[in-house]
């Protein structure tokens, strides 16, 4: 995917960075109405896992020990690199005991076909929605409706952020990054922080039961390498949109980066967990 950690860059480093910071927001709500959904285990039989844009794994090492019944998640992604990561990373073990297996298959997630979901019994992705396009986003709601498998789709950008404490520049840089999220890549118009509704609309349009809830990054002094980078990669964005900005941004950079080796700053950044579950479902 992208290489900019505040573009949504998908790095092995940077990625590690943000892994316990996703795992702390992600949406537990979600996780009953997820449960009651899927069938109960019985036997050997494994519930197949499709995690699409699985990075390094972060969404399998968070979500497989929370399910029950044997696993097998097959691991999609483009980079080899970080497919390797991500089944080596995988827990061994289901929330009772019972194996998680793994498999990995590489594939460009923009050309995603119905085909490639087939046998799935749950789809996952985590900070991958604002990366499509809305046809690519549509065609992913049909690929799940159409085979009754329930969405657990999370950490998707919705473009809130709040910073503590305030700063004059932080409504120009949030407007510059946002259309920057927005922008058209190789005839490809990314959805941004546009992507928690527009995947909302496109499932239920199917007849799909979507429950939303809101997963921010709440960062604060633990946090000061996560909230230093991700600042970096947000700045470096907004004057890639705005190059008129830069003279400023580069005050207003060196200040926020101050404030986080202090300890000082707080930020809040918005994301949203989308739960999409088949219209039979209850």
């Amino acid at each position: 995917m992208r290489a900019a950690p505040g573009d949504g860059g998908f790095t092995p480093d940077w990625l590690g960075l943000r892994e316990n910071a996703d795992a702390a927001a992600r949406s537990t709500g979600l996780l009953g109405p997820l449960r009651a959904a899927l069938p109960v285990p019985t036997g050997d039989s494994a519930l197949v896992v499709a995690d699409l844009g699985c990075g390094t794994g972060s969404m399998g090492r968070w979500l497989a020990p929370l399910l029950a019944g044997p696993q097998h998640w097959v691991l999609y992604d483009r980079d080899p690199e970080l497919l390797a990561r991500a089944r080596e990373g995988l827990p061994a073990r289901s929330a009772d005991g019972r194996p998680v297996t793994a498999e990995t298959r590489p594939v460009d997630l923009t050309r995603l076909e119905d085909a490639e979901l087939s046998g799935a019994g749950l789809v996952t992705a985590s900070a991958l929605l604002d990366l499509l396009t809305a046809e690519e986003c549509a065609r992913l709601a049909r690929a799940c409706t159409a085979a009754d498998r329930p969405a657990l789709l999370t950490l998707s950008v919705d473009g809130r952020v709040e910073l503590d404490p305030a700063h004059p520049l932080d409504r120009p840089i949030a407007d510059a990054f946002n259309a920057h999220q927005r922008r058209s890549v190789a005839g490809r118009r990314l959805l941004g922080p546009d992507a928690p509704a527009t995947a909302a609309a496109a499932f239920g349009g199917l007849g799909a039961h979507v429950r939303e809830r809101p997963s921010p990054w709440r960062l604060g002094a633990d946090d000061a390498a996560l909230a230093a980078e991700w600042l970096r990669g947000r700045v470096a964005a907004a004057v890639e949109q705005r190059p008129d900005l830069a003279s400023a941004a580069a005050g207003y950079l060196d200040e926020r980066l101050g404030q986080c080796a202090s300890g000082r700053l707080r930020a809040l950044v918005g994301h949203r967990d989308l739960l999409a579950l088949p219209g039979s479902a209850p």
